[in-house]
């Protein structure tokens, strides 16, 4: 995978963290960026612009989570891909990360060989090709090369893994996804989350589109069924 000219954000209030990720990234080709909290994440994410920003959780100032909502409500960090390292286990804060818009979780404390691939992994998934094919579907309208939802002529704001989702149930109505077989084609076979990922991802699809869509098949998967 080619990362000369990706830049990616870390923000740790911990020195030795922060210099061991960056010298293990910058080693992969990465042009790498530091802050040591919160507001200093924040200021240098917008001036930066980076691809990939890696916030600790619990940070002085605004913690991750908080940095996480600011970036995800402003349009120039919609899709930016963000990794939180936490050494909390209780799946609570889990759940909140992905709810704010996380991409993946790298626990403390750190493997810079499991954090390296991770990363890799998620620019490998954000660089894969959508296939192109427009789904209509009554008043549903999923266009996979915009990247663009429609429900009755009006558009609706997905993030990326958001839409992956839907796209893949609604390419084939009725069929019942299961569980791993989602996060395969949805997350990749490279990137490790947790059980209640796709919960949270479906849930905010169904409150986003206002559609009822979206069937739960309990312990098996979930299939699309307008």
């Amino acid at each position: 995978m080619d990362s000369k000219g990706k830049k990616i954000l870390i923000a740790d209030d911990e020195p030795d963290i922060l210099e061991i990720i960056q010298y293990n990234l910058s080693r992969e080709g990465y042009d790498v960026i530091t802050a040591k909290d919160g507001d200093d994440a924040l200021t240098k994410a917008k001036a930066s612009q980076p691809q990939l920003i890696v916030l600790d959780i619990m940070m002085p100032k605004k913690n991750g989570v908080e940095v996480c909502e600011i970036l995800r409500a402003q349009p120039a960090f919609k899709d930016t891909l963000i990794i939180f390292l936490t050494a909390l286990n209780d799946e609570s804060s889990h759940i909140k990360g992905l709810e704010t818009g996380a991409d993946d979780y790298v626990s403390k404390p750190i493997s810079p060989k499991v954090l390296v691939s991770r990363v890799n992994a998620l620019f490998r998934r954000v660089n894969k090709e959508p296939e192109d094919k427009v789904i209509r579907i009554d008043n549903l309208e999923i266009d996979p090369v915009k990247f663009e939802v429609k429900v009755d002529g009006n558009s609706i704001v997905l993030a990326k893994k958001e839409f992956e989702l839907l796209y893949l149930l609604a390419s084939r109505p009725g069929r019942v996804f299961l569980r791993n077989e989602i996060l395969n084609h949805v997350w990749g076979n490279d990137v490790i989350v947790g059980d209640r990922t796709i919960d949270v991802h479906i849930r905010k699809v169904r409150q986003k589109l206002g559609v009822d869509c979206i069937t739960t098949v309990k312990g098996v998967g979930y299939k699309f069924d307008l």
